[in-house]
């Protein structure tokens, strides 16, 4: 990646992904301070605008043809340190988070070791699956209604965390024969050549 310019730097894209970056240590001040709804309202609204952010950075960037590789880096790195910032609150409250938590090292793991691999070799994924899609949706749904309600009783809890981690392992095996059919493409290229 050649190094991005002053204007490439500060598209309004690149800025709100800053910004939802920024805002990952106020999410978790909030959530490790709050003690009472209202205090966890706080946070999930600070979640809330990182979500409302994300949905139209890269809106705006196709827009205003305002699409960087420094934007197509930066954009999974502010989604993947949010997701990672939430699950790791949440693993102090409920148990089985932590599931979670090593699901979605897996996940994001080899996520991000095919892509490098992938990348290297002249291919890169067309954006998120729809798989992937759904997943990210999921994980929201579950990760914001376990801050918002305190009281959740403990075996919906459990249920939730379950759903998400049947989800996360999901889009996981769906995302393996993608790369497979990538690194096969790319052998053939390469062979080709």
């Amino acid at each position: 990646m050649k190094k991005p310019t002053l204007r490439e730097m500060f598209t309004i894209p690149n800025i709100l992904s800053y910004f939802r970056i920024l805002l990952i240590p106020l999410f978790v001040y909030l959530y490790f301070k709050a003690e009472t709804p209202p205090e966890f309202f706080r946070a999930a609204v600070v979640l809330g605008i990182s979500g409302f952010t994300d949905l139209f950075d890269g809106k705006i960037a196709r827009r205003f043809n305002q699409i960087t590789e420094l934007g197509i880096l930066l954009d999974p790195v502010a989604d993947k340190l949010t997701e990672g910032a939430v699950v790791l609150c949440l693993m102090t409250r409920y148990r089985w988070v932590a599931a979670l938590v090593v699901l979605y090292v897996l996940k994001e793991g080899f996520m991000a070791v095919a892509g490098l691999v992938m990348l290297r070799r002249g291919k890169k994924l067309d954006g998120a699956k729809w798989f992937g899609k759904v997943c990210t949706f999921v994980f929201y749904l579950v990760t914001v209604t376990l801050i918002l309600w305190v009281s959740i009783p403990p075996t919906v809890a459990d249920i939730l965390i379950a759903v998400c981690g049947a989800v996360m392992a999901f889009t996981l095996a769906m995302y393996i024969p993608v790369f497979v059919k990538m690194n096969r493409e790319a052998k053939a290229d390469a062979g080709e050549k």
